[in-house]
């Protein structure tokens, strides 16, 4: 029977009063719950991280057995999936010879007979077993030899209690084969949570959403839920249940997040940028080398409206490969100069770093802007004098990598830093940024990574969010191929044609770190393999991977950047920062073994050219369904929006990179992809509140305000900058 609503709703009010206090049960050690002890209280921490009564509570099944429904025999087809049928056994017999004996006992109800089968065990089987005693028997109907069976089925005395079916569909939870070892089958498990239930009043499980929210969303009451979760009286039991809990995770990760936002706006202080002046308005008119597209301008008013309010700017600035994410930041900084404050932009690496700089030099060489580059390899005279600049305010700009973060590179005026691939960077070294002036700088953190909306809500859901969802005029689409070993000889005569007409070409070979040995001899061979094709001198060839000492690789790079090799074989060293406008072509080994993010970055390091630009996927012969997808996915589309919501669906959101890290993404239920309209329903409840009662002060929140005073947080929400 499914319970009205407004019943929901007066166990929720008669329990308000009682729930208002913490009750520590839920705190006991596992150990101390009738049935568990030391020995399996040590196994169900390290096995499966259950260590007090309020984690087994939230052990939820992962799926439900029926069985409160009482099949007759003479009704089964033999197709059924699971069966339950009531009655006696009437026979048993001990049938074949050595490993093949079996127990056969045949079972009577009042429409007919079925024969259950022991193939293991059966010995004790066959002495606690009785005949003529009535059994309630579920099991999985199987055909044998024209017969209808059930093999291994599980066996209860009939009891007045589950005479006509359990009352409840039966739960199936997770376990782990050393929990079976020691009895701690699923079974077993459920049973420990049915005792646990039966310890706890609605009481000791607190309400956390307020009652206005319950009511608009029609929640069941938090501790309804956690009882109808374990054992649900039917389907729709349980499916009320799970969408009030989906509902409630997805919504505390939503008001803690959306808090750290509200505080940041109003209390946060930041430097004011009031002015758009001469070197903003001048490189604007004088300098830009194409028309911003739409996007790009809507981006600026955000940071111009960021930068005028005297709170400090935390802007996440999302942007496919080749989208102008850069002439952005050069515009953010120059609104710093203009307003007396200088700005640097951090980069993953050398390389790009290098790129930055010559890319950013070359649009300023007209204006009265001083530049400058630090990364780890300036050193001596040349770095003391940046470091000087940088402190005397004559240097504006500062370029670099993770060397801008030293203790000793002091600005006189830091007031706007970019971070580029934030990703690439972990919480703390990014943090060490704020540490640059007395007031933190402006942050715009860069990426080209495209994130999912609901990953970006749930992740970075205490920044502002801006997205250029627009490619500059002229960029002509890379054309994206899938080519088997069969056509390899077709491809490097491809490529050969392509250098004929002065381009040059990417080779790219996947790198697994648990199979670090053999990916190198994959790539060594695969190098052997193209130099055959193309012989020196017609051809020169770059090798770059993880093994090589950094200066060779430093040099490697530079030499395809500069043009000096037509070919770079490499790992996906190369996925960040290497800017080659003459390569048109991108060749990944192996693509089976690519996630579709890290195929799009890949894709990315081709196409920034004028001329027409190609990515071609080499696979084996074979390939699985999930393979396929994310092929037919990469040459249908280049949009990463797309690519990054069909990357999540395939791999899930904890696989998506700099998510698993975070600890944001540790819901028990909820799922980010199929919750959608949950987390949207969550998200607009939290804003909601927050916005009449920031600080959760009015008696309809305190019941979500002591709970989230009460829990212990396990996320990094704070620290994601």
């Amino acid at each position: 029977m499914i319970l009205p609503f407004a019943f929901f709703i007066f166990v929720l009010i008669k329990t308000e009063t009682a729930i208002s206090t913490f009750t520590p049960i839920l705190s006991n050690p596992i150990e101390y719950l009738k049935g568990v002890g030391p020995q399996k209280g040590e196994l169900l921490r390290k096995e499966i991280q259950i260590h007090t009564f309020g984690d087994l509570l939230q052990y939820f099944p992962f799926r439900y057995v029926d069985r409160t429904r009482i099949d007759k025999i003479a009704s089964l087809s033999g197709y059924e999936d699971f069966v339950q049928i009531r009655g006696k056994i009437i026979n048993m017999v001990v049938m074949g010879e050595n490993r093949s004996k079996r127990l056969v006992a045949t079972f009577k109800d009042e429409s007919g007979t079925i024969d259950l089968v022991w193939f293991q065990g059966w010995q004790w089987m066959q002495k606690s077993l009785r005949e003529n005693v009535a059994y309630l028997v579920f099991g999985r109907i199987s055909v044998f030899n024209s017969v209808t069976q059930l093999a291994h089925p599980e066996m209860d005395l009939l009891t007045e209690e589950i005479a006509t079916g359990k009352q409840f569909l039966e739960p199936v939870y997770y376990t782990t084969e050393k929990l079976k070892a020691r009895g701690l089958t699923a079974k077993a498990i459920g049973k420990l949570t049915k005792t646990l239930l039966e310890q706890l009043s609605p009481a000791e499980i607190r309400e956390n959403i307020p009652l206005e929210v319950l009511q608009q969303y029609r929640l069941m009451p938090r501790s309804l839920a956690y009882f109808k979760i374990h054992l649900p009286g039917n389907e729709d039991e349980a499916r009320l249940a799970q969408r009030r809990l989906k509902f409630e995770e997805l919504f505390i990760a939503q008001i803690r997040i959306c808090r750290l936002k509200l505080k940041r706006h109003k209390q946060s202080h930041g430097y004011i940028f009031g002015a758009v002046g001469e070197s903003f308005n001048d490189f604007y008119n004088n300098h830009l080398p194409f028309s911003l597209t739409g996007a790009q301008k809507r981006v600026l008013k955000e940071i111009r409206m960021d930068t005028v309010h005297g709170r400090q700017m935390n802007r996440l600035l999302q942007g496919d490969v080749g989208s102008g994410k850069t002439m952005v930041a050069l515009l953010a900084m120059l609104l710093a100069k203009d307003n007396g404050f200088q700005a640097c932009l951090m980069a993953p690496t050398e390389i790009l770093s290098q790129q930055h700089f010559k890319g950013l030099s070359e649009l300023l060489q007209k204006m009265d802007v001083n530049i400058a580059l630090l990364t780890g390899s300036i050193k001596g005279k040349a770095r003391k004098q940046i470091l000087a600049g940088m402190l005397d305010g004559s240097i504006h700009f500062l370029v670099g990598t993770h060397a801008l973060l030293e203790k000793e590179v002091q600005f006189k005026n830091l007031g706007l830093a970019i971070v580029d691939e934030q990703h690439r960077f972990g919480v703390a070294q990014r943090a060490r940024l704020w540490e640059k002036n007395n007031i933190p700088p402006h942050i715009l953190v860069m990426t080209a990574t495209p994130i999912p909306r609901t990953l970006a809500m749930t992740i970075y859901g205490d920044l502002d969010v801006s997205v250029i969802d627009e490619m500059p005029p002229g960029r002509k689409p890379i054309t994206t191929v899938h080519r088997t070993e069969y056509q390899r000889p077709q491809v490097m005569d491809f490529i050969k044609e392509e250098v004929k007409k002065g381009r040059q070409a990417y080779v790219v070979y996947p790198l697994i770190e648990d199979s670090e040995k053999l990916d190198y001899e994959n790539l060594m061979k695969g190098y052997e393999e193209v130099k055959a094709f193309f012989p020196e001198p017609q051809y020169y060839i770059s090798m770059v991977h993880g093994r090589q000492p950094a200066e060779m690789r430093q040099t490697n790079m530079h030499r395809f950047v500069t043009g000096d090799t037509n070919i770079m074989v490499a790992t996906t060293v190369i996925e960040v920062g290497v800017n080659v406008p003459n390569a048109s072509v991108m060749v990944i080994e192996s693509t089976e073994r690519f996630g579709l993010s890290q195929l799009h970055q890949l894709r990315g390091r081709v196409g920034r050219g004028a001329e027409q630009s190609f990515c071609i996927l080499m696979t084996g012969n074979k390939l699985n369904q999930v393979s396929k997808e994310r092929i037919n996915v990469m040459v249908q589309t280049n949009d990463g929006f797309i690519i990054s919501e069909k990357d999540m669906e395939l791999r899930g959101p904890g696989d998506i990179e700099g998510t698993r890290q975070s600890g944001v993404l540790d819901f028990k239920l909820a799922d980010i992809i199929n919750d959608k309209a949950i987390l949207d329903a969550a998200r607009a409840s939290a804003e909601k509140i927050l916005e009449d009662d920031t600080d959760l002060v009015l008696p309809e929140n305190q019941s979500l305000k002591d709970f989230l005073a009460a829990q212990r947080s396990k996320s990094i929400w704070s620290k994601i900058s």
